[in-house]
Formats: C-alpha cells, structure tokens, sequence
C-alpha cells in the first residue's frame, strides 16, 4: 500500500502557497493587489508598478509589508 500524504497538510489556498507555484500566477494582478501594493508602495516610499503579475504582487505585497510594519507576524 503506497502512502500518500495528508491533503489536509497541504496548502489548500493560494494565501499559503508558494505564487511561484500558482496557476494563475502569471496573469495580471487583481484590483485588489493593485490597490494594496499602491497604498504599500506610498507608505514605503518606493515606485508602484502597474504591470505586475499576481505571483509578483504578492512577493511584492510580502516584501513591502515587512518594511511598513503591516505584515501579519
């Protein structure tokens, strides 16, 4: 009998997986991404890019909130 790991210790949304592994992660951000990363962008001082993809905002989403305080510990 060949073990398969529990489904229920894998990520079961796109909030805990990897977005380099997402299937839609190379499609263009969502107004909420957009939204967001714009806000984090002023706060942190730094350039907003409208052309990111959904995989790219959410690193960049990750990476801002870190340097705003705003990430979720």
């Amino acid at each position: 009998m060949t073990e398969h790991a529990n489904p229920k210790s894998e990520p079961f949304s796109n909030a805990e997986k990897d977005p380099d592994d997402w299937t839609t992660g190379d499609e263009k951000m969502t107004g909420a991404q957009a939204s967001y990363l714009k806000t984090l962008s002023e706060e942190a001082g730094e350039p907003f890019d409208d052309g990111l993809t959904k995989a790219e905002a959410s690193k960049a989403i990750d990476a801002l909130q870190e340097k705003t305080g705003r990430g979720a510990g």
